[in-house]
């Protein structure tokens, strides 16, 4: 089985039973993390990023030149998806959850990198499995790897807007609406009178590069039409922030 391929980092730290990914620039996968702690929604990732508090940590690092990294990054679709934080940012995101997960989290961190935490080479599950299972596993690994590989060929490029990757703190506006203390059709309106949304709903060029929106792209096969594009606009931390202040004084205008 490729291990590197399929996210699994042969030394992840294990919180509840949950398998801590890294990726290639030593980050910690949140959404791990938000699974390892077994609470609901209203604890995702994406809702802390959007905090005042969050945005301020991730300035702070951003800012101190010697990480020679971005603290943060959004991996969407893919075998090993998720938002990779620097480990301070990942601490800090576990005592939101909770100060005994804070705790539980900080003391696995260092238990990791001081060698004391015992790791497996393999993900738990997969040495439970029979030799005819893991010779099915490792055939639809490679496929699914070529199968990447192909999409990576025809990707097409977004034309509005430059960015490829997406804000790791976006969040659709149906969840945007639901912080707001709103309804997702009205907030949708209310995003078009600020001129923020298209009538297509679609965030104008000069929204996605003020940091107030961005967009995800996916793909899907049309039954005529062949492989399209559909996009679905996102908040930002910095948007949630504009728009909450926008929603309480009822401005109607950008």
């Amino acid at each position: 089985m490729n291990l590197a391929h399929s996210g699994y980092n042969h030394q992840a730290p294990v919180v509840a039973g949950e398998e801590i990914t890294s990726d290639e620039e030593g980050r910690f996968n949140l959404n791990a993390l938000h699974k390892a702690s077994g609470e609901g929604s209203t604890k995702r990732p994406s809702i802390w990023l959007a905090t005042k508090s969050a945005q301020e940590l991730i300035l702070e690092l951003s800012q101190n030149s010697g990480l020679g990294q971005n603290v943060i990054k959004s991996v969407k679709g893919g075998i090993n998806p998720g938002t990779f934080a620097h480990e301070l940012i990942a601490v800090s995101y576990a005592g939101w959850i909770s100060p005994a997960f804070q705790l539980q989290v900080n003391q696995t961190f260092i238990d990791y990198r001081t060698g004391k935490l015992q790791v497996s080479a393999m993900p738990s599950w997969y040495s439970r499995l029979s030799p005819e299972t893991r010779m099915v596993i490792e055939d639809m690994d490679r496929q699914l790897a070529e199968k990447e590989r192909q999409l990576q060929l025809v990707q097409p490029k977004v034309d509005f807007a430059e960015q490829v990757s997406i804000a790791p703190d976006a969040i659709t506006v149906g969840e945007a609406a639901k912080l707001c203390g709103t309804g997702r059709t009205r907030l949708f309106a209310f995003l078009r009178q600020l001129k923020w949304l298209t009538r297509h709903n679609e965030p104008y060029q000069a929204i996605i590069e003020s940091g107030y929106m961005d967009v995800k792209i996916s793909q899907f096969e049309h039954p005529t039409q062949g492989l399209k594009n559909s996009i679905t606009p996102l908040v930002t931390g910095k948007g949630l922030l504009k728009l909450q202040t926008k929603l309480k004084e009822g401005r109607l205008n950008g």
